[in-house]
């Protein structure tokens, strides 16, 4: 079959966890110092990778000869599916990493990271069964009271009972407040009835589990209109009798979609209170005893943030995985001869010029992406455990500045990278037996979901921008200059810092423009937000790249060319001066174009498009 995880070793996760990053801190914390140090990432990783080929590839077939189905009101997933999520729920690989008790055995965030990120390489469309269930029962940990993370965390955490979120509805997407999900109160005031339907609900259902726990948005009556009277309810498929016994909940499937990709994951149309008998658990204040204001909101952003970031990371595991194939595709496959050499004997492809170029390419932007997906999730570490309140809040302001980057870059880039995959393999790459063209239209969704990358490019210009009157963006700029201003003097890299200094210099006269522009037409904002974000994330990623080059650079004079990693440390400055010389250049492209303040695309009536 097409499917094939052709990720083979762990080196980058180990120098980006062991050798770049100051993660001896992290280590030392009390829920990770009895159990992990940085010289264990090779013996957790190592069995993932073997996992991942020997158990998880195989099941990724399955969701193109058994994809979900709907029938009589139920769906049917993938033969192979329950297996494989009580097995990585039970050893601990999924939502058990959420677990807070004192003797849990938890892992750091950077390694449970490259744990999924490798896990969803093999198959993107079993992870967000995990994933969700993953955030909403961290939903119930945070906001829970002890009866309903008794009642309902050991069974998500071990695989028994699934969960999802429910926020989509089929007059409200991206404009949540406009849900029309009713909540009414019983003799119970915890306890409310539901009414709504939701739309677009990935994992909504399930054939595996004994249960799955919707965290469910909807409206007490009294609470104010909009996103501020929305409130966040645990509303069961089955409801949870006191004794653990499970009953019809008036929550049922009206229909699945049938999507370009993902095709085992299912993505379903909900029903809640047909017959007015569906009940969920308030979570939070009652908005009736809090001048109606709902807390549901906030409340769902704690797990849109993180599904955001893991969002963003399934894209770049489809990413890795799709030119993984493509550089054995191009070792093995023999065809014609160097241009160089157009009389000597034929080579394997990855010997042409324009595969190396698109090979390196690949590996930069995967490397570039990787660089800022880690550093942001070394400040998740921070920000949940670190003892000094300074540390915390850096990270948290690093979190909230780089959330959207995180999300919207990788799977904005994603869907023409892995279509320069499928290119490098000629005619065959556009063969369903091949298996780039699956990998393409399962990462297809990721620049949609939790937030379409045009939402992701307002967030960042509008509230990441702005937070504390603009200081935290201010000083996230400024520590790029910093660090350009330290290392432009690096011998082997002179060119690749010259780059990262212009970038800079383009990028902040490009947001003074674009502020005194949109004092007069704020249009400008929305016009361009989408490629200022790309741009943002470029130069991030050039920033932490050309630092891991630093390191490099150094490693590979110590050891020599004959030492067995020397390969390993050239190839991390090769991405790093391709990304600088090829990629970050975009920067100032852009730049120029903002500054240009064109305004066609709004100017021109809509009458245009017809012709």
């Amino acid at each position: 079959m097409a499917s094939n995880f052709a990720i083979n070793n762990i080196r980058d996760f180990e120098f980006i966890i062991q050798e770049w990053l100051p993660t001896e801190g992290v280590f030392n914390y009390p829920q990770f110092a009895d159990y992990y140090s940085r010289d264990d990432v090779k013996s957790v990783l190592e069995p993932i990778l073997k996992m991942c080929k020997i158990v998880i590839e195989p099941t990724n077939n399955e969701n193109e000869t058994h994809p979900v189905t709907y029938a009589d009101g139920k769906v049917t997933t993938p033969p192979s599916y329950g297996a494989l999520f009580r097995k990585l729920q039970e050893e601990g690989w999924g939502t058990s990493n959420i677990d807070e008790s004192p003797d849990a055995m938890v892992m750091p965030e950077m390694i449970n990271a490259a744990v999924w990120e490798m896990i969803c390489a093999a198959n993107p469309a079993f992870m967000p069964y995990v994933m969700l269930t993953t955030g909403s029962a961290n939903l119930i940990q945070s906001y829970g009271d002890e009866k309903l993370k008794q009642m309902f965390l050991p069974k998500m955490m071990n695989g028994t009972w699934a969960g999802t979120m429910c926020l989509t509805e089929p007059g409200a997407g991206s404009d949540v407040g406009d849900i029309t999900s009713k909540a009414y109160p019983t003799a119970d005031p915890r306890v409310f009835k539901i009414a709504g339907n939701k739309l677009f609900i990935t994992g909504g259902d399930n054939d595996f589990s004994e249960n799955i726990i919707h965290l469910f948005l909807a409206r007490i009556e009294g609470a104010k209109p909009g996103t501020g009277g929305i409130s966040l309810f645990v509303v069961p498929k089955l409801w949870v009798n006191e004794d653990g016994s499970l009953e019809d909940n008036d929550f049922i499937t009206t229909g699945v979609e049938h999507k370009m990709g993902l095709h085992g994951s299912v993505t379903a149309a909900l029903s809640a209170g047909e017959n007015g008998k569906c009940r969920g658990w308030l979570l939070g204040i009652d908005p009736r005893e809090n001048n109606g204001k709902g807390e549901g909101m906030a409340q769902m952003f704690q797990m849109m943030n993180l599904a955001r970031m893991e969002t963003g990371h399934m894209a770049l595991s489809c990413i890795a995985n799709a030119f993984a194939n493509a550089r054995d595709n191009a070792k093995e496959r023999v065809q014609g001869r160097l241009l160089t050499n157009p009389k000597g004997v034929r080579v394997a492809i990855i010997n042409h010029e324009d595969i190396k170029r698109t090979l390196m390419m690949g590996k930069a932007y995967i490397d570039a992406m990787r660089a800022m997906m880690y550093r942001v999730y070394l400040a998740f570490d921070q920000r949940h455990r670190d003892p000094d309140p300074a540390v915390r809040q850096a990270a948290s302001d690093l979190i909230e500045i780089t959330t959207p980057l995180c999300k919207a870059y990788p799977s904005d880039e994603g869907w023409w990278l892995i279509g320069e995959a499928i290119q490098s393999y000629g005619g065959y790459g556009f063969c369903e037996e091949y298996p780039v063209s699956q990998l393409a239209r399962d990462m297809k969704i990721y620049s949609i979901w939790e937030g379409t990358n045009y939402i992701q490019s307002i967030d960042l210009l509008g509230r990441k921008m702005k937070m504390k009157g603009g200081s935290v963006f201010n000083g996230w700029v400024q520590e790029m200059v910093d660090f350009y201003e330290a290392n432009k003097g690096h011998e082997n890299l002179s060119k690749e810092f010259a780059n990262l200094g212009k970038a800079l210099k383009a990028y902040q006269e490009m947001l003074k423009s674009l502020n005194e522009a949109s004092q007069s037409n704020m249009s400008m904002v929305p016009l361009y937000s989408r490629r200022i974000l790309t741009a943002t994330a470029q130069l991030y990623s050039g920033r932490l790249l050309l630092d891991q080059a630093v390191l490099a650079d150094k490693k590979a004079q110590e050891i020599g060319p004959s030492h067995f990693d020397y390969n390993f440390y050239s190839g991390k400055v090769a991405s790093a001066r391709y990304y600088l010389r090829n990629v970050v250049p975009n920067v100032w492209a852009v730049a120029e174009i903002v500054m240009d303040g064109d305004t066609s695309a709004i100017d021109a009536p809509i009458e245009v498009y017809e012709y």
